[in-house]
């Protein structure tokens, strides 16, 4: 659950001018939940209890505020609507959280695709900013999937549109396939 706040409360900075200050709270699972749900179940079997809300979903979706909206066989999709405490310092959502929208997309999709006792982990991921994301994009959506896969090694391309279906980024990945993990 996140609850965000705006409190007026005046600061001064070197200019004198006083400025709001936000606050943001919010609470998670015990990842140990999922984690292990991860591990003995295969990856379709695991996104319908996340989606059936049998498990919680992880503590990065909380802190960034994105959630897995669809999930199928080699695909995945997660939605993050932009927030103030998404900015950098120059006024747009930061690239880290774009980046972490399009892995988390990435990694899901492949995760689809393997049988329980099967693991994966993200060998590098390759992010292309085409637009600013800002509060104005309105829901981002990333949609993941999945290129190839085999038994040692996966690949995944992900796209990430603004509200209007503007892409803001591209991005593919390779992942580690690790059986018995």
């Amino acid at each position: 659950m996140t609850q965000d706040t705006t409190q007026d409360t005046t600061q001064n900075t070197s200019s004198e001018q006083p400025r709001a200050v936000r606050e943001r709270t919010y609470s998670w699972a015990d990842p140990q939940l999922f984690a292990t749900a991860a591990r003995e179940l295969d990856g379709l079997d695991f996104f319908k209890q996340l989606g059936d809300s049998e498990l919680p979903p992880p503590p990065i979706n909380a802190t960034l505020g994105m959630a897995l909206v669809e999930v199928s066989d080699g695909r995945a999709v997660f939605e993050l609507t932009p927030e103030e405490w998404h900015y950098n310092p120059i006024g747009t959502v930061h690239g880290g959280i774009l980046a972490t929208l399009a892995d988390s997309a990435l990694g899901c999709a492949v995760h689809t695709k393997l049988k329980a006792g099967t693991g994966y982990t993200s060998l590098d991921l390759t992010i292309k900013f085409t637009r600013a994301a800002t509060l104005d994009s309105g829901t981002l959506t990333c949609v993941g999937r999945v290129v190839t896969i085999g038994r040692r090694a996966a690949t995944a391309e992900a796209e990430i549109t603004d509200k209007t279906g503007r892409v803001i980024g591209h991005a593919i990945a390779t992942c580690l396939i690790m059986s018995g993990s």
